[in-house]
């Protein structure tokens, strides 16, 4: 029987820890939910480095007769969040990751427990994702790491990490379906009231502030300008001439300040534009792409999967279909 570990310890939320528990235990439930499932399935344990037991968020306290050793002995070790994402992992656990690795052992964690699985140096050289408030920190404490802010969840091998809390029930079910095939996954989807399997990249989440700040009064003078005239064509001349700079000197002074060229800047300014459309109009979606500049509904469509890894449509309706 596969053996999963799922790392316990203080200040932890039961959300994470549970949705490892929930879907790697589902043959301990008694009664029809279980009924069915392919069996032998997976054990599950809470292990944690103190046999006190652990306070969770919420007043709770887990306790568990599984230790570090079990961790470390385990075939899938899930990391939930850590405690603190700019204190240093504890040694006792960062030597049981690092043991499980050296055993083979698959490594997974869900939010800030990248972080952990960083410090015990098992994500060096390899692609992997946290939740994207978290990406920058994790790649300037650990810039041996290919840190990836858009995808839901990172498989790369032997070590799997996940973005939100909400995208570790995304990344377990994946799992599934590696370990067992599609069937299993999508019947535990179901079973879980859950999609088997989620459009898109947590890009679509993330809260983006239209910022037109630089170090550059002018190149900031022209982004202020474009961001008031987003509904009409703006060609490169027109920003240079709002900078009052000649075109060559603004794509040099552009680069300078943002670190991209004015149009890749303009067209992801226009996709974060139609977000609040999407979410807060019936607005077919010809007549958003309209509204926020673009030529026609298919470019929208094809800068808009690129940004945010999922239609229009698929975006608005999970934010907008369940409270209509």
């Amino acid at each position: 029987m596969h053996s999963v570990a799922v790392l316990a310890y203080p200040g932890m939320s039961g959300f994470e820890s549970g949705i490892a528990a929930e879907i790697f235990g589902m043959t301990e439930y008694t009664g029809p939910f279980s009924a069915g499932i392919e069996r032998p399935w997976y054990s599950v344990k809470y292990c944690s480095p103190d046999p006190r037991g652990v306070p969770m968020i919420g007043g709770a306290t887990l306790t568990t007769p599984y230790g570090l050793d079990d961790l470390a002995d385990a075939d899938t070790i899930v990391i939930p969040s850590v405690a603190d994402v700019t204190a240093h992992t504890e040694h006792d656990v960062t030597d049981a990751i690092r043991t499980a690795a050296d055993r083979g052992a698959r490594l997974v964690s869900i939010c800030s427990g990248a972080f952990a699985l960083a410090e015990a140096g098992v994500l060096d050289g390899r692609s992997a994702t946290t939740h994207w408030i978290y990406v920058d920190l994790l790649q300037q404490r650990f810039p041996d790491i290919d840190v990836d802010p858009t995808p839901l969840y990172v498989d790369a091998g032997s070590v799997l990490t996940s973005a939100g809390c909400a995208a570790g029930l995304d990344l377990c079910l994946h799992m599934i379906r590696s370990d067992r095939g599609a069937a299993v996954a999508n019947d535990v989807a179901r079973r879980l009231v859950a999609p088997p399997h989620r459009a898109g990249g947590q890009a679509q989440y993330i809260d983006a502030p239209v910022s037109v700040t630089t170090g550059d009064s002018r190149i900031s003078r022209s982004m202020a300008w474009a961001l008031d005239h987003l509904e009409s064509p703006i060609g490169l001349d027109q920003l240079a001439s709002q900078a009052s700079v000649s075109r060559r000197s603004y794509l040099r002074q552009f680069a300078q300040a943002t670190g991209t060229t004015p149009i890749k800047w303009l067209i992801g300014q226009r996709v974060i534009a139609s977000l609040e459309l999407l979410e807060s109009t019936t607005l077919s979606v010809e007549q958003v792409a309209r509204r926020v500049g673009f030529e026609s509904a298919v470019t929208y469509r094809h800068h808009f999967v690129r940004a945010m890894r999922t239609t229009p449509s698929d975006y608005r309706n999970a934010f907008v279909h369940d409270s209509a």
